[in-house]
């Protein structure tokens, strides 16, 4: 076999606490013309195809209704459901392992590693697997981790981080793509063919060719989930591109590691998200490669195709903690789809890796601040990293109401809330720099409730209409550099209902 150099590895992204906040990590990318003309066409793009796509199915709205229920009941019941996956996927020849946290994760899967003797994985993309950093984990214990997708394939070659969910590399254009394959592919494996051009088909095909080595000596392989069934054990991996299969198929031992949420109680529920994820997501009325596989399987096995191991690894790491919130539970129902990253005007502009997390945009703002606490600067600044649009609640398959939990979030910062550290649950202390907003809230407060006061601040408002300001005073120039007040009415909203209803009341 030939020897080839270990995989780059992509710098993970630090802990949460030595992240700065959203508006500093945004900054620079908010000033780079090229990665938001990146973002911009590559987001409207896909949110266009997906708005045709939804609009074809008629009870659009049932189904989404439908996923949301399927998901809120599972959440109920996920002790009982995941006990019953446990016992069908062992049934089935598996092997179940429980992971509390990324530490406890990681070392099981290294174990598992080490005892085949291999020094080399290949991985079907894997949010979680990012999630806890286990390409890092495993490069520490001397094992090379090689990611098939291509997106994947790309941000590994450019020694880069995921910026979006479905598409990891959309922040570089193709003259990008071309020159890291150029420079980066026989550094560690079968080289670019020369000349390479930018055309989409000879990147794939590049790709294609490198990747296929890996595949066909590869041991050893790494997925994750998007759903496994608790009645039956089954694991189920939606992709575009077939890489994913052939890592779930060639290697003698699969290794899957998926988030607990992803269990749904039966396949008969799989009908729902079979048609509203790949619409969500790709903008496919069906997605090009599902696959699902059950243990080992009948056919599996030393005299069978596929791995004749499977492991699969249930990881909490915070999601425990953000059941026990009633509000901010909801964000478990993400099924990863990322529609409410291509309608966000905050990641259109800011990119993915100014959220400091594998999982950004709207729905990393809720996510990662509740798996890992509001204790640090890029935690307690997400949740307001959004101009509360509610574009993604609108576009979101299961119905996550994204603004609510941002506004709960954002209470839970500013009066101080529960936060993780080092896996210990603590309080954090209200944030000093939201005092003066407190006490802006109270002062309304108390206006709302005294309708007479109300009604003399408006009409005192009315008459000095001439001398309001063009820019919100105490606000920073952040803000009012490129904002203005909008103009005050000519007639206020009590005195124009008067006149067309008679009431003043």
């Amino acid at each position: 076999m030939p020897a080839f150099p270990a995989s780059p590895a992509s710098p993970a992204f630090p802990a949460s606490s030595a992240l700065p906040a959203f508006p500093e990590a945004a900054r620079d990318a908010v000033r780079d013309d090229v990665l938001r003309a990146n973002l911009r066409h590559a987001t409207h793009t896909i949110r266009d195809k997906r708005a045709r796509a939804v609009a074809e199915l008629e009870d659009w709205d049932r189904l989404r209704a439908a996923g949301k229920a399927v998901k809120d009941h599972t959440l109920r019941h996920l002790d009982r459901y995941l006990l019953q996956l446990e016992e069908a996927v062992t049934a089935a020849g598996g092997t179940v392992h429980w992971a509390a946290d990324a530490e406890e994760a990681n070392r099981i899967v290294t174990d598992l590693v080490r005892a085949t003797g291999e020094r080399e994985v290949v991985k079907v993309k894997s949010m979680a697997t990012q999630e806890i950093g286990l390409n890092e984990a495993l490069e520490a214990a001397g094992i090379a981790a090689y990611e098939t997708d291509l997106a994947e394939l790309i941000v590994q070659l450019g020694r880069d981080r995921p910026s979006h969910i479905l598409v990891p590399a959309i922040h570089r254009n193709r003259a990008e793509i071309r020159d890291i394959f150029r420079t980066e592919m026989g550094n560690w494996g079968r080289p670019a063919p020369d000349p390479l051009g930018d055309d989409p088909r000879e990147l794939a095909e590049a790709a294609r060719l490198h990747l296929r080595e890996k595949f066909l000596r590869a041991k050893v392989a790494v997925s994750g989930a998007n759903f496994m069934v608790a009645e039956t054990g089954t694991m189920v991996v939606f992709e575009s591109e077939g890489n994913g299969r052939m890592c779930l198929t060639l290697p003698e031992t699969l290794i899957s590691v998926v988030g607990i949420e992803k269990v749904v109680p039966t396949f008969r529920d799989l009908e729902i998200f079979l048609q509203t994820l790949p619409r969500s997501s790709t903008a496919e009325r069906m997605n090009p490669y599902t696959t699902m596989w059950t243990g080992l399987g009948p056919s599996r096995g030393a005299d069978g195709d596929g791995p004749s191991a499977f492991h699969l690894v249930l990881l909490d790491n915070g999601r425990t903690d953000t059941l026990a919130d009633e509000t901010g539970r909801q964000a478990l129902r993400c099924i990863r789809c990322s529609a409410c990253l291509n309608v966000c005007p905050v990641y259109e502009r800011a990119g993915g890796h100014a959220y400091g997390s594998v999982y950004p945009g709207p729905i990393g703002a809720i996510l990662s601040p509740q798996l890992r606490g509001t204790g640090s600067a890029i935690d307690a600044s997400l949740p307001f990293a959004s101009t509360l649009c509610g574009a993604c609640y609108e576009v979101c398959p299961v119905a996550i109401d994204i603004p609510e939990v941002l506004v709960h979030l954002r209470e839970r910062v500013a009066q101080g809330g529960p936060a993780t550290r080092d896996g210990i649950r603590v309080r954090i202390r209200p944030a000093r720099r939201h005092t003066a907003e407190r006490a802006a809230m109270r002062a309304a407060r108390l206006l709302m409730d005294h309708p007479g006061a109300l009604r003399a601040g408006e009409r005192l408002l009315a008459r000095a209409r001439r001398l309001a300001p063009r820019r919100l005073p105490g606000a920073g120039r952040a803000w009012t550099d490129t904002r203005e007040l909008p103009a005050l009415p000519a007639e206020s909203f009590r005195d124009w209902w008067a006149r067309e209803r008679g009431n003043p009341q």
